[in-house]
């Protein structure tokens, strides 16, 4: 599928979808609840639906009706999967099942498309060992999936990066299942994206599970003998989601009010707000409404941007960066190349296609802003933000912007083109 972009503005309302992040986060940890368990709003992306499928094989039985899933849990006696357990693109369902199924009697076979395939999960899989899980990747010559999994974890301390959160969140999971009186400690050499780690916490916390952290997010502590129960749970707007349309308006002349997101919620790419703010957009936040008044097409002006806990946003505020004028500069970027895709590598090259002038060093991106740009073809390495972004970079710059493989914008945001396009965007799909 190809997506083009022209430019354009938004003018209306535009509802934001359920988080990817907490669907996958609720329906595994029902998953190991006892009881049943109902999560209104779940989000049912390629990613969600790659938990949905997961959730299944390890023993959950779910009702998906009316935008509610309903799930009955194992109570932690998860069984063995009959069949390979395959995630797709969704490296958040990766990290969370390969914890998991340390908790199994038997073993599990986990892995996933290309991207997936090539994404490092070596020091996840080498902590849940040392905490006594049997687990070991299948290529000699590869860190990366597929992988082999089995139980089951015990007390004891283990270490990581810590560069992926993903991997520390796949470990304080199952961890709060061992034995009662032993204890998890988990060391993180080099914390990076802690809001998604306290994101997973404060869902344990749903499902009646603690953890304790560090001041300085160096040091995880779960102790066993805990139990995960059923519970009702909603999973509010996608921060994520939002720096698309965001930034769409305020690259634009639109007039727009943005629903559905929660300010509560401890996901860091809710900053985007305040990173826009500084650059000089105008964005008024109705807490009581969950609601984001946009009023676009003023001059912005760059800044530095520290982006170790929000490595998501970058490609949406690439663009809000070329926009902009004078220089801004992302730091704190080395973890951003291991996503879907190297994102700041891509986004340099498909930008500077566009007329953008980008660099990048192992340290930093630069981006000098404030230059018309131009449309170009567009290969977004079947990377759904990067889809998104030039997208929206379509809808600032001159000519036709052309994104093919579009349709990978389903893993996070299934309605993107047609929630823009409701309000003004235009975007057409061959």
């Amino acid at each position: 599928m190809k997506a083009i972009s022209k430019r354009s503005t938004l003018l209306g309302e535009i509802q934001i979808p359920g988080s990817k992040s907490q669907t996958i986060r609720a329906v595994l940890l029902a998953t190991l609840a006892k009881g049943t368990s109902i999560i209104h709003n779940p989000l049912p992306s390629s990613d969600g639906l790659s938990a949905y499928a997961a959730a299944t094989l390890l023993g959950a039985t779910i009702m998906a009706e009316n935008n509610t899933w309903r799930v009955v849990g194992t109570g932690g006696q998860l069984k063995a999967p009959s069949d390979v357990i395959n995630t797709a693109n969704s490296g958040t369902t990766t990290s969370f099942v390969t914890g998991i199924c340390s908790l199994i009697d038997g073993y599990a076979v986990v892995t996933g498309d290309e991207q997936i395939r090539s994404r490092p999960v070596r020091a996840h899989v080498d902590a849940l060992c040392q905490l006594g899980a049997k687990g070991f990747l299948t290529r000699p010559d590869s860190d990366c999936p597929p992988l082999v999994m089995g139980g089951r974890i015990h007390g004891g301390e283990c270490y990581v990066p810590g560069s992926n959160s993903q991997h520390v969140s796949g470990i304080l999971v199952p961890a709060a299942l061992i034995a009662k009186g032993e204890t998890v400690t988990i060391h993180v050499a080099d914390p990076k994206e802690t809001s998604y780690v306290q994101l997973t916490i404060d869902w344990m916390k749903k499902f009646g599970v603690t953890a304790e952290v560090s001041a300085d997010h160096k040091t995880y502590t779960v102790k066993g003998g805990q139990h995960y129960k059923a519970c009702e749970c909603f999973v509010s707007g996608d921060w994520s989601g939002v720096a698309f349309p965001l930034v769409a308006a305020v690259c634009t002349k639109s007039a727009v009010v943005i629903k559905g997101v929660d300010f509560s919620d401890p996901q860091g790419d809710k900053r985007v707000v305040a990173i826009l703010q500084e650059m000089g957009a105008h964005i008024d936040c109705d807490e009581t409404h969950g609601c984001l008044h946009v009023h676009g097409g003023y001059p912005l002006h760059g800044i530095t941007i520290d982006m170790a806990d929000i490595p998501d946003a970058l490609p949406a505020l690439a663009v809000a960066a070329c926009y902009a004028s004078g220089t801004t500069t992302f730091t704190t970027i080395a973890h951003i190349r291991q996503k879907e895709s190297d994102r700041v590598a891509v986004m340099t090259e498909e930008l500077q296609k566009c007329g953008a002038t980008v660099s990048f060093t192992e340290e930093k991106m630069t981006i000098v802003g404030g230059k018309a740009l131009h449309g170009s073809v567009i290969d977004c390495h079947k990377d759904h933000r990067i889809a998104m972004a030039m997208t929206v970079c379509g809808m600032y710059a001159d000519g036709e912007m052309y994104i093919d493989n579009a349709e990978c914008a389903n893993v996070s945001f299934p309605d993107f083109y047609d929630l823009l396009r409701l309000s003004g965007a235009d975007i057409s799909i061959r």
